[in-house]
C-alpha cells in the first residue's frame, strides 16, 4: 500500500505526463528521483513517508549524503526535480510552502560541445558509402548521417520520424522535438539527395520470412522494424572511427558540429536556436565559446603580433 508521499509523486507524475506532455524519459527520471527521496524519509522516519516529514533540513541532508556518491550535475538535476514537484504541491494548495526554494544549487562546470571539423565531417558523411553492407543500408546510414549533421536533430528526433513528416519537395522536414514542441527544420541539398536514394532502397529492408516492414517509419533496420536511438548511435561511433578516426563520436556531437560550422559561417544565434529547438538562448550560446576557442587558436598562428620573439643568435645585435 502505498505512503501519502509515494501517491503525491505519482500525481505529480500523472501531471507531467498528461498535462504538461512531458516525454516518457523525463516523467521518468523525475519519478526516480522522488521516488529516492521518498525512500530516504521512509528509512529516516522509520516508516510510511508522509508529505509532512520533508523540510529543508530533510532535504539538506539528502542531497548532502547524495554528493558525496554522485556529481554536481546530477545533484543539480535531483534539485530542479524538487522544485518542479514542490510548486505543483503549492500551486494545486496541497503544500503551504516549498522546502525546496531556498535550496542553493551546486556550482557546475559546464563542458564545452564536442564537436568535428568541416573535413572531418565530410569524411564521416562519405563513409557508409565505402562499406559492403547492403545498397539500402549503405543509402540508409548515409541519410541518417545527413540528417544529423546537416539539419541538427537530436538523435530521438530522427529515430521517430515518419515518411508523412518529410516534405523533399519544399525541402524541409518536420520534427517533434522536446516537450512534443513541432518545428520544421530545412533539409541541405546533400540531405535531400540521400534522403531520395535511400527512400528509392527503402522497401529492401523488411522481414526476410514474413515480408514485413513498418509501414511508416523513414528509417528501418535490415528485418524492416523502426531503426531505435542504440541502433544510431552504434552507427555514428562505427562511422566516426572509420571515416575520421574518431571512435568516441556520438549523434549529439554530429548536432553540435552542425550548430558550431553554421556560427562560423555566419549565422546569428537566434537562427540556430531556432533549427535546433533549443527553449533557452543560453543553450545556443555555448557555442559561441566553442568558436571563440576556434577564433584565439586561429589568431595565434596567423597574427604577427600573437607570435612570440624570436630569440636573437649570439652574433646578432
Amino acid at each position: 500500500m502505498q505512503d501519502g508521499l509515494a501517491k503525491l509523486i505519482e500525481r505529480f507524475c500523472g501531471h507531467l505526463s498528461h498535462e504538461r506532455r512531458a516525454s516518457v524519459h523525463t516523467v521518468s527520471a523525475y519519478g526516480r528521483d522522488l521516488g529516492a527521496l521518498a525512500s530516504f524519509v521512509r528509512e529516516r522516519c522509520k516508516g510510511p513517508a508522509e508529505l509532512a516529514d520533508v523540510d529543508r533540513m530533510l532535504l539538506r541532508t539528502w542531497l548532502g549524503e547524495l554528493a558525496r556518491v554522485v556529481s554536481p550535475a546530477t545533484i543539480g538535476r535531483k534539485l530542479a526535480s524538487l522544485r518542479a514537484f514542490f510548486v505543483y504541491l503549492e500551486r494545486e494548495g496541497i503544500a503551504r510552502e516549498n522546502p525546496a526554494k531556498l535550496l542553493a544549487s551546486p556550482k557546475l562546470r559546464r563542458k564545452l560541445p564536442t564537436f568535428v571539423n568541416a573535413s572531418a565531417a565530410a569524411e564521416v558523411m562519405q563513409a557508409p558509402l565505402s562499406t559492403s553492407a547492403p545498397a539500402a543500408e549503405r543509402l540508409r546510414d548515409a541519410a541518417l548521417l545527413e540528417l544529423l549533421y546537416g539539419s541538427g536533430l537530436r538523435v530521438s528526433e530522427l529515430a521517430a520520424l515518419d515518411l508523412e513528416n518529410l516534405a523533399l519537395e519544399a525541402a524541409e522536414v518536420r520534427v517533434l522535438g522536446k516537450g512534443r514542441k513541432e518545428r520544421i527544420v530545412p533539409l541541405g541539398s546533400k540531405a535531400s539527395e540521400a534522403i531520395t536514394r535511400y527512400l528509392e532502397q527503402r522497401g529492401e529492408l523488411r522481414n526476410e520470412r514474413t515480408g514485413a516492414q513498418h509501414p511508416s517509419a523513414v528509417f528501418l533496420g535490415r528485418r524492416g522494424t523502426r531503426l531505435g536511438v542504440r541502433r544510431v548511435q552504434t552507427l555514428v561511433q562505427r562511422y566516426g572511427a572509420l571515416g575520421a578516426g574518431r571512435a568516441d563520436l556520438h549523434p549529439h556531437a554530429l548536432r553540435h558540429s552542425c550548430a558550431t560550422h553554421m556560427l562560423e559561417g555566419g549565422a546569428d544565434l537566434r537562427s540556430i536556436q531556432e533549427l535546433l529547438g533549443h527553449s533557452s538562448l543560453a543553450t545556443t550560446q555555448r557555442y559561441t565559446h566553442v568558436s571563440l576557442d576556434q577564433l584565439f587558436a586561429v589568431y595565434d598562428r596567423a597574427h604577427p603580433l600573437a607570435r612570440r620573439p624570436r630569440a636573437r643568435r649570439p652574433d646578432e645585435k
